[in-house]
Order: C-alpha cells, then sequence, then structure tokens
C-alpha cells in the first residue's frame, strides 16, 4: 500500500500545470527615460530573454504577461513574431505590484496547481533555478530562489546605527518565486484588503504564516534596475554567447 502511495503521489506531481505570471509593468523610474522590459540587448528585446527559460521549461504550461496598457500591443506582436507559444494572455497592470500580481493571478488556468511570479526585468534566469524552484514549491508549498548577502548589513535610524544583523542569517531573494496557487492567491488577496506594502510576493505567504523554502540562486539573475545594469547584462549575454 505503501509502495502504491508513493506512486500515485508521482504521478499527480507529475501531472501538476503550473502557470508563469510574468510581471513587465512598471514605469522604470530610475532607468532614464529607457523602457527597460523591451529596450535592445544584443540585438533582442531583453523581454525575449525573461521568457525563453519559461518557454523552454517542461515543468510551465502557461505564460500570462501583465504590463502596462501601452505595451499590451507590442508586447503581444513580440510573442507572436517570436514564437514564444506558451503565452495565453497579455493583461493591463495595476498600480502597485501587489495589483498587478493579482490581475495576472485572475487569468491563470483554473487547472493551474501551482504559480511562478516571475520579474519581467530578470532576463537571466538559469532554467536550472527555475526549474529547482518549481520543483522545490511542488513538495513544500512556496519557495525562492535567493543568494547569501556578501556585505555587512546595518540597520539604521536617522543615520545612526541600532543594530547589525548576522551576515550568515542574511539572503537577496530572487524571482521567480513559485507557490501553491490557492496559497497566494488568498495570502495576496489579504495582504492587498489589508494595504499591506509588499516588496515581493513571498512576503504575501509569510505574513499569514506560511514557510518559504529558499533554494540556490544564481549570480546571473539579475534585476535590470539601472542604465548600468544593462551593462552587466550585456557583458551576462556575452559571456553566454562565448560559451
Amino acid at each position: 500500500m505503501d509502495l502504491l502511495r508513493r506512486l500515485f503521489h508521482r504521478e499527480e506531481a507529475a501531472a501538476s500545470f503550473c502557470s508563469a505570471v510574468i510581471v513587465a509593468g512598471g514605469r522604470a523610474s530610475r532607468m532614464e527615460g529607457i523602457d527597460k522590459v523591451l529596450c535592445p540587448m544584443g540585438g533582442e528585446p531583453l523581454l525575449l530573454y525573461t521568457l525563453m527559460p519559461f518557454q523552454t521549461s517542461s515543468l510551465v504550461d502557461e505564460i500570462v504577461l501583465v504590463t502596462r496598457e501601452d505595451l499590451m500591443v507590442p508586447i503581444g506582436t513580440l510573442c507572436s513574431q517570436r514564437g514564444i507559444t506558451k503565452v495565453r494572455r497579455v493583461v493591463k497592470g495595476g498600480e502597485s505590484r501587489t495589483e498587478s500580481v493579482l490581475a495576472g493571478l485572475r487569468e491563470t488556468d483554473p487547472q493551474a496547481s501551482l504559480i511562478a511570479i516571475h520579474d519581467g526585468a530578470r532576463p537571466f534566469l538559469p532554467l536550472e533555478v527555475l526549474e529547482q524552484t518549481i520543483e522545490t514549491a511542488r513538495q513544500r508549498g512556496a519557495a525562492a530562489p535567493a543568494l547569501p548577502v556578501k556585505d555587512t548589513i546595518k540597520v539604521a535610524q536617522e543615520g545612526v546605527v541600532q543594530q547589525t544583523p548576522d551576515r550568515a542569517r542574511l539572503f537577496g531573494v530572487q524571482t521567480p518565486q513559485v507557490f501553491e496557487a490557492s496559497l497566494i492567491k488568498g495570502a495576496l488577496t489579504k495582504a492587498w484588503e489589508e494595504g499591506a506594502a509588499l516588496t515581493d510576493d513571498c512576503s504575501a505567504v509569510e505574513r499569514i504564516g506560511f514557510p518559504v523554502c529558499l533554494i540556490q540562486g544564481s549570480e546571473e539573475n539579475i534585476k535590470i534596475t539601472t542604465p548600468r545594469d544593462l551593462t552587466w547584462g550585456e557583458a551576462i549575454l556575452a559571456e553566454r554567447m562565448g560559451r
């Protein structure tokens, strides 16, 4: 009987439907007028690199893209022209990240048991990081890639240090952040209704007491936030092309 249970669990896990919600609708206020999700990098729009691991992975079944209203048609056209067939919908985002993610969640397939949420401005996500995060979330309910913090961190108030946390316990969290579907839908809805200020999606499930499992992130999985980051991105791309 135990063997049958294990076999059944494996089959059930293998059949899990995973929807990816990619948020690419920010105003890019720190990009000095550059529209980062469509800016060229190595001759291709940045967003195309972001989409490729999700398009390639057999663990991802569909992609919902959330963006600004003025980018919906250009992004839809890009996906159609470049054969990004897993993009099922391109939807308009909200005023905040939480609202934008919720807009994407509402458009995911009802059969999705897992939701992967990713920043549209992270174009160099390694496929193995994506798939390990999905597999960990499948087993644990919530997972995200992260890297240990290298610098010493100070907690300060009005310019005066109050505390120096133990660096060994600090991590910089990346995306994709992957969750059991009903968990993240309920947690984000609750956070939005209560006006909670969130900087990532893990915070929504943390605040209701659900543990998030961290897996090894990647130094390449940077977020393009400033024009200088584009230079780092070009370097990563050049290194990948030379491999």
